[in-house]
């Protein structure tokens, strides 16, 4: 009868010793685990950071400055300098931005009429598929 009541409770502590080693494991797993994905998301963001980066350059520049309702001619000339300060690697961009620059440039020299409206138009139809939250404007 003692026999039979042991048996029971070394069941019990063996399950109980089996959940605290897996418990240990998982533990020590996700610790271990963590400096690697901590290096897999730093590293992620790299590949995309060129296009981002550019991408939140010139959402700054075109937030600064008149605003292109009241004044689009003192909008357009506010833009072209910080745009054309922005570098990039990512040659798309690059060169839609250079293209913005250059559309601003001319609107502003033809005062805002004629085909210069429509070139920017299209650089800025460019520009805000490439960086959907840049907000160019006219």
């Amino acid at each position: 009868m003692i026999t039979v009541s042991h048996r029971p409770a070394i069941r019990r502590q063996g399950g109980w010793l089996a959940l605290t080693a897996l418990a240990l494991a998982m533990t020590v797993s996700a610790c271990s685990s963590s400096p690697h994905t901590a290096a897999a998301s730093t590293s992620s963001p790299k590949a995309e950071s060129a296009a981002q980066q550019a991408c939140d350059k010139v959402d700054a520049a075109l937030s600064d400055g008149p605003d292109s309702d009241t004044d689009p001619l003192g909008y357009a000339e506010a833009q072209i300098l910080p745009l054309q300060q922005i570098h990039t690697t990512d040659q798309t961009i690059g060169t839609a931005i250079t293209t913005l620059a250059s559309a601003y440039s001319a609107y502003y020299s033809a005062d805002g009429k004629g085909a210069a409206k429509s070139t920017l138009n299209t650089a800025i139809n460019t520009i805000n598929k490439l960086c959907p939250d840049a907000g160019a404007a006219a």
